[in-house]
């Protein structure tokens, strides 16, 4: 069924999506179109440069799909592997290190302007 015309499911093909650098490295996301406010999908690719970053407005769920590693949240680690999930909690500094391949599910969706970086001592 459709309301306004609009259908009610959304569907991405994440290879055909152009990868991007982020905070963590490198990601392909989806469902980021501007009416899409919900929640939205990335498929990340962790690099060694990582950096530590928290969002006011965002909640994030990472899940690990490849690799081992670490996930640093506020003075905590994480150890990472696959079948981990975290839910992460806006205000949280969080940063992901290793050789990982994640699932990363912002709620609501992914906002740029929502991404922010401690300032360094």
């Amino acid at each position: 069924m459709k309301d306004n015309g609009k259908k009610k499911y959304m569907v991405a093909d994440m290879e055909k999506i152009a990868p991007q650098l982020c905070s963590c490295g490198e990601t392909r996301r989806a469902f980021t179109e501007a009416d899409n406010s919900t929640a939205s999908f990335h498929i990340v690719e962790v690099s060694s440069k990582s950096r530590p970053h928290y969002h006011q407005k965002t909640t994030e769920i990472y899940y690990v799909l490849e690799g081992e590693g670490v996930l640093e949240l506020d003075e905590d680690r994480i150890e990472l592997k696959p079948g981990t999930a975290v839910l992460i909690e806006p205000g949280c500094v969080h940063r992901a290190v290793g050789r990982l391949r994640i699932i990363n599910v912002p709620i609501p969706a992914f906002d740029p302007s929502d991404e922010w970086f401690p300032k360094e001592d």
